[in-house]
């Protein structure tokens, strides 16, 4: 299934416009998000198991996640 605003929100959450763009302009499908939302929570027993690394638009949408994972740990925390 190919990607939309809709099913992206639902994966990643509240994420803001340029995130969304960045995503669709993968031409990912809603399965290669999965996958690389995967890589983004396990890469370390994946890369252990044997899985090779991400390719093609994977590897294009967990650079994406690990940036907006980089960002989101870098704001600091509001009350």
């Amino acid at each position: 299934m190919q990607l939309n605003r809709h099913l992206i929100l639902k994966a990643l959450g509240d994420v803001d416009e340029a995130i969304i763009a960045k995503v669709l302009a993968t031409s990912a499908s809603a399965d290669e998000l999965a996958h690389a939302q995967a890589w983004i929570d396990n890469d370390e027993p994946l890369v252990n198991s044997g899985k090779p690394l991400p390719a093609g638009r994977v590897a294009q949408l967990v650079a994406i996640l690990a940036a907006l994972e980089e960002e989101n740990s870098a704001d600091p925390v509001r009350p």
